[in-house]
């Protein structure tokens, strides 16, 4: 008689278990909660390929309209992914069989808006899947972004009026010997995130941002701010705070005292202006 009753119990609570886990893959999954606008979310740092990935996403009556998926490289002339594959540089046509990153991307993001499946799960070891036809690369991170969008807050809307990735460089190398640049990404009119870099007329050096950040710069050997990479994130985080790089008041110097953290000469501010005239 006890076996039965701990027999039945089981069943119930197996049933009860499943239920659960069924609802809560339901919730998960559910786009019926969001209000609409603009959701965003990007890698927390750069990957061991060099690139931090993005992604931008539209949501109107409960459903995702429109998705860009891209990505910001610490090394790559400081230009966004897609713009690298479309100026030839990425290389992956030479021996993917399903074309270029960016056309691979598009298959992606197309089949996110015919599913409407944010809790696409099927993936191989390497993060690649069968189940989209069209694409080869690696798409769990994609997905994994995705649901991190969808759980923060939509974007404001900002003082801008067209959306993307806007970039401005240096003419030329300075005395120092770098050529500075600066990568813009913009969603709903709003700022969220800035990539400030510079590349070196020694070919043998990597970006300073890598420079730096490796320990070959040098600057944390002089400066009480901290190494350029610190200070850098410093002044990209005062742009993304004030919303305008036209706000902050640059000196004569190059400084700008109202960024408490960062000694270093502000380029960042006006190569920011610049690139975001497009986007005005």
């Amino acid at each position: 008689m006890y076996k039965k009753i701990f027999i039945g119990l089981f069943v119930v609570l197996s049933i009860l278990v499943l239920a659960f886990s069924v609802s809560c893959t339901k919730k998960a999954a559910s786009l019926d909660n969001l209000a609409d606008g603009f959701y965003f979310a990007q890698n927390d740092d750069f990957q061991e390929t060099n690139w931090k990935y993005q992604v931008i996403l539209q949501v109107n009556d409960g459903k995702i309209t429109a998705v860009n998926w891209n990505a910001v490289s610490n090394i790559a002339g400081g230009l966004d992914k897609k713009t690298w594959c479309a100026m030839g540089k990425y290389g992956m046509e030479k021996y993917a069989t399903k074309g270029e990153w960016d056309v691979q991307a598009k298959v992606v993001e197309d089949y996110l808006i015919s599913t409407q499946n944010i809790g696409f799960n099927k993936f191989d070891d390497g993060g690649k899947t069968d189940a989209i036809s069209g694409s080869t690369i690696v798409v769990d991170d994609f997905y994994a972004l995705v649901n991190k969008a969808l759980k923060a807050k939509a974007v404001s809307k900002g003082p801008f009026n067209i959306d993307g990735w806007y970039y401005a460089e240096d003419e030329s190398f300075g005395y120092s010997g770098w050529k500075d640049s600066v990568l813009v990404t913009v969603v709903n009119g709003t700022i969220v995130d800035v990539l400030w870099n510079s590349i070196s007329e020694d070919a043998s050096k990597k970006s300073k941002l890598v420079e730096a950040r490796e320990g070959r710069y040098g600057m944390e050997k002089v400066a009480t701010k901290g190494e350029w990479h610190i200070q850098a994130k410093v002044i990209e985080d005062e742009i993304l705070k004030v919303g305008d790089p036209a706000l902050i008041k640059v000196l004569d110097n190059g400084r700008a005292d109202a960024v408490s953290g960062a000694t270093i000469t502000c380029d960042a501010v006006p190569l920011a202006v610049e690139a975001l005239a497009a986007a005005r």
